[in-house]
């Protein structure tokens, strides 16, 4: 099992990185474990969040994991000083695969899975809020 750690990624320039802080590890099945963008605000509630957590499923033969990811879109009143979430963006994703699968296999589907989910088209249909035509 992967040990918890900082998650570095790109931001939306390609460039710049973004830190996703390990907050919390998963303490067992079903409990997820957290990462947090802590340089966004001066809340938790403000920060992009992930989380994911596994478990057993179809009656022990599969392991199934879902993560969740919010992004919050905070403001500032010029007034008050007081920030707070307008709204929130959100994504999940679920992966099941069976446990007599070969690894390389199990390897491969996250490799290609992961790989699309980053490809330039697919992010550009997410940003477009339009599949691909």
């Amino acid at each position: 099992m992967p040990a918890i750690a900082d998650i570095v990624v790109k931001k939306n320039d390609a460039v710049t990185n973004i830190t996703f802080t390990a907050q919390t590890p998963s303490s067992g099945d079903g409990v997820p474990a957290v990462w947090r963008s802590t340089t966004v605000g001066t809340s938790p509630a403000h920060a992009p969040e992930l989380r994911l957590a596994s478990r057993d499923a179809d009656k022990g033969k599969k392991r199934a994991l879902r993560g969740t990811f919010v992004y919050p879109q905070i403001s500032t009143n010029s007034t008050t000083g007081v920030t707070t979430v307008v709204q929130r963006a959100s994504a999940g994703f679920d992966f099941s695969f069976s446990k007599d699968m070969a690894q390389a296999d199990i390897n491969e589907f996250v490799a290609q899975a992961g790989n699309l989910f980053a490809s330039t088209l697919v992010q550009a249909c997410l940003k477009a809020g339009y599949s691909a035509s």
